[in-house]
């Protein structure tokens, strides 16, 4: 589809309500919703796929008015499962900023299963519109039309369990450093030294008291720290099927990059010194192992800190 937005969106995986609507006018289409499959290629160019070099890019419209960028992410040295689809990094893009629904969604290539069972921890996901760019008739169609027959979050909660973009707020209880903390160059690597600390756990505690993990009980948060002090936090997010979770890890590359860190724009090193992650004590899902492997191959050196809580309550 012909690209053509009346104004810069370069680097932007937020555009907001009136300046979406004000875009979607210079553009000269009757409806933000229209908007979303031009900006489709600008999200492919911020894409980060060094190991297929095959970018994706995801627009979706948010019931706020909101537009999200979502980009797939891969980390060479890492197995693939640690890569990050572009559905799944707008829609962790839109929950860490309190979106509370998206409408519709415009992306370059067809979702794979994957992504079409990670896209059903939402609310009303069977009438989420789906636009393909690459079709060879684009146009938009409900999510039910790519999955009919769904198997998510009614099979396994309660119908007024809270879902992935509705608030949560997981009790965390006594929250304690396990001790556990690898990597050199001394703590957070001389980085804003104990105030870094706190401000990455700080981070981190937040995002597990905010992340969706209602399988396993097990909320969980991860926050990184650039060399600037800057500091990017993900949550933990559960798919019913499991295996489309996205791992607070992940989700903390997904703030970082939308949040304009991560080094140079071809993934040529996200300049990541230390890391906090918080996790429940004897956890059934731990994502300490993860960290751990995943900082070893993205920030050879970087510091992490592992917390653990003893709830209180069931998460």
């Amino acid at each position: 589809m012909e690209e053509k937005p009346g104004r810069s969106t370069v680097g932007k995986f937020v555009i907001e309500a009136e300046e979406a609507q004000a875009i979607a006018k210079e553009s000269g289409v009757g409806a933000v919703r229209e908007l979303l499959p031009l900006l489709v290629p600008a999200a492919q160019r911020l894409a980060r796929p060094p190991i297929s070099n095959y970018r994706v890019g995801a627009v979706g419209l948010g019931t706020s008015g909101r537009i999200f960028l979502g980009v797939n992410l891969e980390f060479p040295g890492l197995p693939l499962h640690h890569s990050v689809h572009a559905e799944q990094f707008l829609m962790a893009n839109a929950n860490a900023h309190g979106e509370p629904g998206i409408r519709c969604v415009a992306v370059s290539s067809v979702p794979c299963g994957h992504c079409r069972q990670f896209l059903q921890e939402i609310r009303g996901a069977a009438e989420i519109q789906i636009l393909v760019t690459s079709d060879e008739d684009p146009a938009f169609r409900p999510l039910a039309s790519l999955l009919p027959h769904p198997f998510g979050p009614p099979d396994l909660l309660n119908r007024d369990a809270p879902l992935l973009l509705e608030p949560h707020d997981n009790e965390l209880g006594a929250l304690e450093a396990t001790g556990v903390a690898v990597g050199g160059g001394g703590l957070c690597n001389g980085i804003g030294g104990g105030g870094l600390e706190r401000r990455l756990r700080e981070a981190a505690e937040g995002a597990a008291r905010s992340s969706h993990a209602p399988y396993s009980g097990c909320a969980a948060g991860f926050a990184v720290a650039d060399g600037g002090g800057r500091v990017y936090s993900g949550s933990y997010v559960e798919s019913a099927a499991y295996n489309p979770s996205l791992g607070p890890v992940q989700a903390a590359m997904v703030a970082c990059l939308a949040a304009g860190g991560g080094g140079g724009p071809e993934g040529g090193g996200w300049g990541i010194v230390a890391a906090a992650l918080v996790e429940k004590e004897t956890a059934a899902v731990s994502h300490e192992g993860t960290a751990r492997i995943f900082l070893e191959a993205v920030a050879p050196g970087a510091h992490l800190k592992v917390y653990r809580f003893r709830p209180s309550a069931a998460v």
